[in-house]
């Protein structure tokens, strides 16, 4: 039993023997929260766990005859402002007469099996045997408002997912200016916060800040969830490590605007809020319309930040992710990008096709630059025709002879922007968003579509769909590459243009769903810039993204780590790109690069023309070894060991799940001079009683010598000896494969 309900207390049990999840609802009919955490055994009831018979000082109590019971010391599930309590609140709603204190109480719930899909969002989905949804009714009688808020209890995962609807029941419009889809208050504040921030070319770093009494948030007013800060904050305790110990994360399955923070209160509790950010938006609800917020996917582990991860990982790649790309293999591809750039016609294009299908890869992409009069990034997007200038025999010629090569076809997609510079901006200048006639900001020469316009919608759709059915496409990246300026839309009413970015991007999941529904064997890969929108949002329609526009292997050692712990690394395109690297003129070797490509979607950025006979060698026995193991790599459970923000090294495996197979990375950076003489990789994961061999060698380990004593790392030159190195200078990687018996 995944719920249990004392009809008589009202209290609400969800639990799965991983994690428990404890509200009732309080005497003035808000809801309160008992406990977070670990499963405990359920008893009938939990009102020991209430802490508001005690009265506080300087506090404003809710009765008079209960000094003791005021809301701004009891611990809440969705708080409202104006009734005593001086916290952030999950909700601010705003009527005609300027009514702005909320008061929405509980009139009932519901028992779902299963999770209901949200209308026009993504999220996770279940069946009625994978998990066990309630909702909890609460009305506001004075605005004649409803709030639903929605508990989703995985079977067999520590997660629960939530989140809100409001609806409104009475005559006259009320305006939404704050709907936070979950909030829940911690009893304590003893917990660093992890966040993954950062910038253009080094997305997801891994930061860490103490907590202390106030505010502390990340967020995106941008348009898209962003390079800079994830949608993803985590809280761990002091002793946590990436093995032991508690952490509760927290992940919002949203692409655009959001706020995610944690309040800490003058008694040490900690306010945990996610949500769309307030900034710039105000939703007009008429008479009996709803307004669905999105999902938040709340993950409690007693197993540190790698069973938190892994949490996520199996819940997206089982529950976000959509068939038939959660169990199909994904094609090495090659993108002509880094070779041509827009420098390309039909027979350049088929001979780098014909050189990268002698190496074993099974896709060509055509980026960038294949459309209008595309030449450079100053014109065309919008106008999605081929440029006959270079491909004149269309896109269905070249597709043509990519499919007698027997390797599947890819484009590059931006259907988001336009440029000023373009057919479509002649015809439809209204389809901008921001004010004609006004100042404009460009970002790369180019403006925003307005997607909060179904017309727009319809019309990208009817192109792209005629281009996939043309070429017969098997895979599109789709790109962003510039965040939304001068937000507003034509289409919208003056009181409705707070509406607009949550309609933009209701838009481009519209065009989304469309295509998928329609070509679900294309493969999609998200992209933004690179990293721009890696959310959970967005793997709902492409279950892969192009991990950032940072290619070098040394730098994509923390921006993958920082990645995986919420997001699973065969969501994450990572590919072997030419040296000297385009974004840090780095030089690594080639085995490096796909040392760390491997943990991944593997592919190639680069020109295979130009590559030299022992290149080629090399790399047809990379594409080789990622074959045979990409099975392992899409479901296996991924495992840091070493962290590249603490170390000069880096290590992480990956463990088959009945761990009679694992692959392991590891990573050195800077050589060391004079460096230790036995050199060992501390494992994780495997069985301890089976024999694992490595790399195939006869001599085998058994597990627990390679967890507890350790894997022997090749001899690092040191100086004296050159004939026994076997590795060493900068930029040094191994990887291992076990197999157990």
């Amino acid at each position: 039993m995944y719920l249990h309900i004392n009809e008589e207390k009202q209290q609400f049990h969800l639990t799965n023997g991983e994690i428990s999840y404890l509200f009732h609802v309080l005497k003035n009919g808000s809801l309160g929260q008992l406990y977070y955490g670990k499963a405990i055994r359920h008893r009938e009831d939990f009102s020991h766990f209430q802490v508001n018979s005690i009265p506080t000082p300087a506090s404003c109590h809710y009765y008079k005859e209960d000094p003791a019971f005021s809301l701004e010391t009891t611990r809440q599930e969705f708080p409202v402002a104006g009734k005593g309590d001086f916290r952030e609140a999950a909700i601010e709603v705003e009527t005609r007469d300027g009514r702005i204190g909320n008061e929405f109480t509980y009139q009932g719930y519901e028992v779902t099996s299963g999770k209901p899909k949200l209308k026009g969002l993504p999220a996770t989905y279940a069946n009625e045997e994978e998990a066990t949804t309630l909702t909890i009714t609460l009305v506001d009688k004075k605005i004649m408002a409803k709030v639903y808020l929605s508990y989703t209890i995985f079977h067999h995962y520590p997660v629960i997912t939530r989140n809100v609807k409001m609806q409104n029941i009475g005559d006259d419009p009320i305006f939404i200016k704050k709907l936070m889809s979950a909030s829940i208050d911690l009893p304590d504040d003893d917990y660093s916060m992890i966040h993954l921030s950062g910038t253009w070319s080094r997305e997801r770093h891994i930061k860490e800040r103490q907590l202390v009494q106030g505010i502390q948030s990340i967020s995106s007013i941008r348009g898209a969830s962003s390079h800079h800060d994830n949608p993803f904050i985590a809280l761990k305790g002091k002793e946590t490590t990436e093995h032991e110990n508690e952490v509760y994360g927290f992940n919002f399955v949203y692409s655009s605007n959001f706020l995610a923070q944690v309040q800490v209160d003058h008694y040490q509790t900690s306010r945990v809020m996610m949500g769309i950010h307030p900034h710039q938006f105000k939703w007009k609800l008429s008479e009996q319309e709803s307004f669905q917020a999105p999902e938040v996917v709340m993950v409690y582990s007693d197993k540190g930040l790698n069973g938190m991860s892994q949490a996520f990982h199996d819940l997206y790649r089982n529950h976000l992710i959509r068939d038939p790309w959660k169990t199909e293999e994904r094609p090495v591809l090659i993108n002509n990008w880094e070779a041509t750039y827009f420098d390309f016609d039909e027979e350049k294009l088929v001979n780098i096709a014909k050189s990268a299908k002698e190496l074993g890869i099974e896709l060509f992409v055509l980026d960038d630059g294949w459309f209008g009069a595309r030449n450079d990034d100053t014109s065309s997007l919008g106008d999605w025709f081929e440029n006959k200038a270079k491909l004149p025999n269309g896109l269905e010629s070249l597709s043509n002879k990519i499919d007698l090569l027997n390797m599947k076809f890819g484009l590059w997609f931006e259907p988001e922007m336009i440029n000023p510079i373009s057919q479509l901006y002649n015809d439809h200048p209204d389809w901008v968003v921001g004010r004609q006639g006004e100042h404009l900001t460009l970002g790369r020469n180019q403006l925003v579509l307005d997607f909060s316009r179904h017309e727009v919608v319809d019309f990208i759709y009817e192109k792209m769909a005629g281009i996939i059915k043309k070429t017969k496409l098997s895979y599109i990246k789709w790109d962003m590459n510039r965040n939304i300026t001068d937000a507003f839309s034509q289409a919208l009413s003056q009181d409705q243009q707070g509406e607009f970015f949550h309609r933009y991007i209701l838009g481009v999941y519209s065009l989304y769903e469309k295509l998928t529904e329609e070509f679900p064997d294309v493969l999609f890969e998200s992209c933004a810039g690179g990293g721009g929108r890696f959310d959970p949002g967005m793997f709902y329609y492409a279950p892969q993204a192009w991990t950032s526009d940072d290619t070098d292997a040394v730098e994509r050692l923390k921006i993958q780590y920082g990645t995986s712990l919420v997001y699973p690394i065969y969501s994450m395109g990572s590919h072997v790109s030419a040296v000297p690297n385009h974004q840090t003129l780095r030089n690594t070797p080639i085995e490096t690069r796909a040392n760390t490509a491997y943990f991944g979607t593997f592919g190639y950025e680069l020109n295979p023309l130009e590559l030299s006979d022992e290149e080629r060698s090399v790399i047809k026995k990379q594409v080789q070894f990622y074959k045979k193991h990409r099975k392992l790599i899409r479901d296996g459970d991924f495992i840091r060991l070493k962290n590249p923000f603490e170390n000069n090294e880096t290590a992480w495996m990956i463990t088959s799940k009945n761990k009679k197979e694992a692959l392991v990375g590891w990573y050195k950076v800077l050589a060391d001079a004079n460096p230790k003489k036995e050199q060992v990789l501390l494992l994780k994961g495997l069985n301890e009683n089976l024999l694992y061999q490595v790399n195939e060698e006869k001599e085998g380990f058994y597990g627990d010598e390679l967890m507890y004593r350790g894997l022997p790392l090749p001899t690092e030159f040191n100086g004296a000896n050159g004939s026994f190195a076997k590795r060493g200078g900068d930029y040094q990687s191994e990887v291992f494969y076990l197999v157990g018996k």
